[in-house]
């Protein structure tokens, strides 16, 4: 089986397996995480033993395990990966998540592959392409419209997967070297050391500067909440949150956030179904402002808006929580909105710059008419708050209470039974028939003897079978097939419950199907150009003679290979300058006065020793942000990141 084209999944991320298991506890159809090695988030790996426990979980629920291994790699790790490869198809994952074309001329199992956001689908030939060459599922660029999405699904049938939530790459997926340029971090090879957090000063042609030491590349988050049912009706059919390094509050909370909103999409349109098993009951109100974000946009969905960027701080400011009313000796007052805890994180502004604060002990001194007032005792001495005074706003960035709450169990999922009690010639036989259609069945030798109260012994039998108390499952319906009302021990019938329940894990594991890979197309597919660039990551001679195989004739080697000695673009984003700082031709045009007089290029952004040149190409409305790859890095031979022993991968740091 596969995704269906009536099926919608949420796909959520796990750095770990048991965030794993919350997560599809939480609700998740599927999760991503990382395998031993060559996963595109470096610190985020995991071993084979724990992502083989995760599958078996995740199947009981009939939900999928993808594996990232979207890197790309040096000839020298191909042999590696495909012994890595096999091993995972071996412990039951579903697919893998790549963007390193060289593995598909690999001998691999026949495990399905999803073509990653980092091989850079915008475009409606590259899309089909993909599909066509067998990717079983595209993970489309975060910046494309509904429109745009629109169209792709308009040329292919195979599931399209985007991001609704979470940290956003300000460059194109695929398409930034700005990290290795400086450092020698690849981006692509997992190990990003994110320039675009830092802070720089841009400037015009003229020299004059027009931001200083802002965060202009970092983005807001990305939150898509309210064009979930634009998206289904553009044609997604996986729904993908951002975050194998975030912690499990943060899984909990979005998965169940976007739970609630497909759920609800799905009451309201039965020609789609969940892609996965199982009711989800959540025991907390999600809120996505309680976990770590940089703002919330919606970034190009509904097309270009103004406010799209963090650039004032990519820390997370956290929700408002009220005003400083007084200021004490060692305390201050805070009159809020909400309660608060000892141990929560308070932040607030002073000139520039973002102020924490650890509130060791919180007092509440009783309720005002504007909120509750709060005596705080922060983590250092007070003369130290720079800033601090009466009316400065106070947010909170870390909820103790919330957390709290999340550190508990905080929701369930429950499969739904059918349970048929009837007779057999030397006792009774259960019988359970589940929501997917499943099967199985127990029985017991019991000694049944006529019951004398016939409702208490009905009543009894039904209860006892609907305890189905920890267990995956619960009881949508009991139907008792007896020739007449029999007395049976509770501690029979009961082992009689749990023999049955254990026989159904069984079952559903054995009726599992592995979703097939996709076939290819014959002839193969022609890529639609004849030749590319260092931007298509070409990083071994497999990917080189898969290109080849698909007519192309020129393929240049990637920029990790440090053949690209001058100027390139480092960075190619949908996010521009001119645009934000309202210097943009298109937003001149026909303005009296400003049409004409918008010359802002050359641009410049600058961080410490670090320049770079903006160029813009309009047509595309598109940024590109040019610079050289350092001395010291060009000096250095292409790293061979990867080391091997069985079950097991260590990814070393990059040199550099």
């Amino acid at each position: 089986m596969s995704l269906l084209a009536h099926e919608l999944e949420l796909l959520s991320p796990a750095k770990t397996a048991e965030i794993g298991r919350e997560a599809i506890l939480h609700g998740a159809d599927a999760v991503y995480i990382g395998g031993p090695a060559f996963g595109a988030r470096h610190n985020a790996s995991n071993p084979l033993e724990d992502i083989a426990g995760l599958v078996q979980f995740a199947h009981a629920y009939r939900a999928r395990i993808f594996v990232t291994m979207n890197t790309i790699m040096h000839d020298s790790e191909l042999e590696l990966a495909r012994k890595q490869i096999w091993q995972l198809y071996e412990a039951g994952v579903d697919a893998l998540i790549i963007q390193d074309m060289g593995l598909l001329e690999l001998d691999l199992p026949p495990i399905q592959l999803h073509a990653s956001t980092q091989c850079d689908i915008r475009g409606l030939e590259k899309a089909k392409f993909l599909a066509d060459v067998g990717f079983s599922q595209l993970v489309l660029a975060r910046e494309l419209t509904v429109e745009q999405i629109r169209k792709i699904h308009q040329v292919t049938d195979t599931p399209l997967e985007y991001f609704v939530h979470g940290a956003l790459c300000v460059a194109y997926s695929g398409q930034c070297y700005i990290s290795h340029a400086d450092n020698g971090r690849s981006a692509n090879r997992g190990d990003c050391s994110q320039n675009c957090r830092l802070p720089y000063t841009l400037s015009d042609g003229q020299g004059r500067v027009v931001a200083f030491d802002k965060h202009l590349l970092s983005m807001k988050d990305n939150d898509q909440s309210r064009n979930l049912g634009a998206l289904v009706d553009a044609g997604i059919r996986s729904f993908k949150i951002e975050g194998r390094y975030k912690d499990m509050g943060y899984v909990k909370n979005i998965t169940a956030h976007y739970r609630l909103l497909l759920d609800e999409l799905l009451d309201q349109r039965p020609e789609f179904v969940r892609a996965s098993s199982g009711r989800t009951r959540v025991m907390f109100t999600p809120d996505v402002d309680k976990n770590f974000h940089r703002g919330h946009t919606e970034y190009f969905a509904q097309g270009r808006l103004t406010d799209i960027g963090a650039f004032d701080s990519p820390k997370y400011v956290g929700v408002e929580l009220g005003i400083v009313a007084r200021l004490n000796g060692d305390s201050f007052d805070v009159v809020t909105s909400a309660p608060m805890a000892n141990g929560d994180g308070l932040n607030y502004m002073y000139k520039r710059d973002t102020v924490g604060i650890q509130a060791n002990k919180t007092d509440k001194l009783g309720d005002e008419a504007d909120g509750q007032r709060w005596r705080v005792y922060p983590n250092e001495p007070m003369q130290t708050l720079a800033g601090l005074k009466v009316g400065t706003v106070i947010h909170r960035n870390r909820d103790h209470g919330w957390e709290a709450t999340l550190n508990k169990k905080s929701s369930e999922r429950k499969v739904a039974l059918e349970l048929v009690l009837s007779e057999q010639p030397d006792g009774l036989r259960l019988d359970i028939i589940d929501e997917d259609g499943i099967t199985s069945h127990a029985a017991a030798a019991i000694a049944l003897q006529p019951a004398t109260q016939a409702a208490q012994a009905d009543a009894s039998l039904r209860s006892s079978l609907a305890k189905l108390g920890n267990t995956m499952f619960e009881a949508g319906h009991v139907e008792l097939k007896l020739s007449q009302p029999w007395f049976v021990p509770s501690a029979a019938i009961n082992a009689l419950r749990r023999d049955a329940i254990a026989a159904h894990e069984v079952a559903r594991l054995a009726a599992w199907q592995r979703p097939e890979r996709k076939s290819a197309t014959t002839p193969p597919p022609v890529y639609p150009d004849v030749q590319l660039s260092y931007l298509a990551n070409v990083y071994n001679d497999k990917a080189r003679a898969f290109y080849q195989k698909h007519g192309v004739q020129l393929i240049d080697a990637a920029y990790e290979s440090h053949e690209e000695a001058g100027e390139v673009s480092l960075m190619i984003t949908k996010h521009c300058l001119r645009f934000s700082f309202n210097l943009c031709p298109k937003q001149a045009k026909g303005v009296q006065g400003v049409q004409g007089q918008v010359k802002a290029e050359p641009m410049t952004l600058v961080s410490g020793e670090d320049r770079y040149t903006l160029r813009f190409d309009c047509k595309p409305c598109e940024m590109h942000v040019v610079g050289a790859m350092r001395s010291n890095i060009l000096k250095q031979p292409p790293p061979s990141a990867v080391s091997y022993t069985p079950l097991t991968f260590h990814r070393q740091r990059p040199r550099g």
